[in-house]
């Protein structure tokens, strides 16, 4: 127990995914790597790195000059890197008596990479999600006042340009979520090494990465009843225009009827 020594994980997602196909062939050829699916181990002296075709590396005890110069490297390879990447922070020991999380320190009885890897798996779904529940939460800030504006005056007193617009963000931060929304699965290398989801299924859920996907899901649904609220809104004011044109257009018609018989 006394011998035992306390070592950092570290868990960051640089960007919304990697050109992975491009860095697993420089880092095979720069690093010594092994190739899992969807992940690439890069083996360090002190420890080792798993990177993650959608823009998460996972660090366990590899010093900050080593993790410096790896993330330059990914980010040459990053597809819209993050402007301010989150990480999240763990201490961990090996050769314990058994297997936990408790109070971000992580004790295991095996320094296996695969038992790492299996552990990464957990750590890059839940900072992905909380990249996506971050960004799901913006957009609902950002467009709150639309609902209490509908709510207080019974419109929306923005142009049809300015709306669509609107319209256009949410839609985009929706889709970007949903195609992405596999990640949150149960990875496919478990299918390969089911020996190892019960580690996978021990970090996940001291995560909580299923209520969280869930919670996600409500947020979906709110950018969703926004998408419906802002098209409804534009039907109304298009048809209230078409009104006013008719209006317009009856009018014009009367008068010239009326300046027809004067004269």
């Amino acid at each position: 127990m006394e011998n035992r020594i306390v070592k950092r994980c570290m868990t960051v997602c640089l960007a919304q995914s990697f050109r992975f196909a491009d860095l697993r062939e420089k880092l095979l050829d720069t690093r010594r790597t092994q190739v899992f699916r969807n992940a690439l181990i890069v083996d360090y002296k002190t420890g080792c790195a798993v990177v993650f075709s959608y823009g998460v590396v996972v660090y366990w005890n590899v010093p900050l000059d080593e993790r410096h110069g790896l993330q330059e490297l990914l980010l040459e390879y990053a597809t819209t890197p993050a402007d301010e990447p989150p990480e999240d922070n763990f201490s961990y020991e090996t050769d314990c008596e058994q297997d936990r999380f408790q109070h971000d320190h992580i004790e295991l009885q095996s320094s296996d990479f695969l038992v790492l890897l299996a552990l990464s798996h957990a750590m890059a779904q839940s900072i992905k999600l909380a990249a996506f529940e971050g960004h799901a939460i913006d957009t609902i800030r950002a467009t709150a006042h639309l609902p209490r504006s509908l709510a207080r005056e019974g419109k929306i007193k923005l142009n049809r340009q300015a709306m669509a617009m609107i319209r256009g963000q949410l839609f985009l931060t929706k889709s970007d979520i949903i195609l992405n929304y596999d990640l949150l699965d149960t990875p496919e290398f478990f299918w390969e090494h089911p020996e190892y989801q019960s580690m996978y299924s021990m970090a996940a859920n001291y995560l909580e990465v299923a209520p969280r996907t869930e919670v996600l899901s409500k947020k979906l649904e709110t950018i969703h009843e926004l998408l419906e609220m802002l098209a409804d809104e534009q039907k109304h004011q298009h048809s209230s225009a078409l009104e006013w044109i008719i209006i317009w257009l009856i009018a014009v018609e009367i008068v010239m009827s009326i300046v027809d018989r004067l004269l």
